[in-house]
């Protein structure tokens, strides 16, 4: 006698479930290895009240502000 289609539909269904991990361990990999640092996150405003990348040059007469 030939085997039974639910052993063959449970081996499938088997490496569906291994594939998709596999698939998703590899996606959680690289987004692991592509977050971007803190710096790339910082936006500044600008007197006009525009997001700019860049930090805003400090005025005349004002003292740049300490980091601790």
């Amino acid at each position: 006698m030939a085997k039974s289609q639910a052993t063959f539909a449970k081996k499938q269904l088997e490496k569906n479930r291994q594939k998709k991990k596999e698939e998703k361990a590899l996606r959680k990999q690289e987004r692991k290895e592509n977050t971007g640092s803190a710096d790339d996150m910082i936006a500044y405003v600008d007197e006009f009240g525009n997001l700019t990348s860049t930090p805003p040059e400090p005025k005349k007469g004002e003292e740049p502000p300490e980091e601790s």
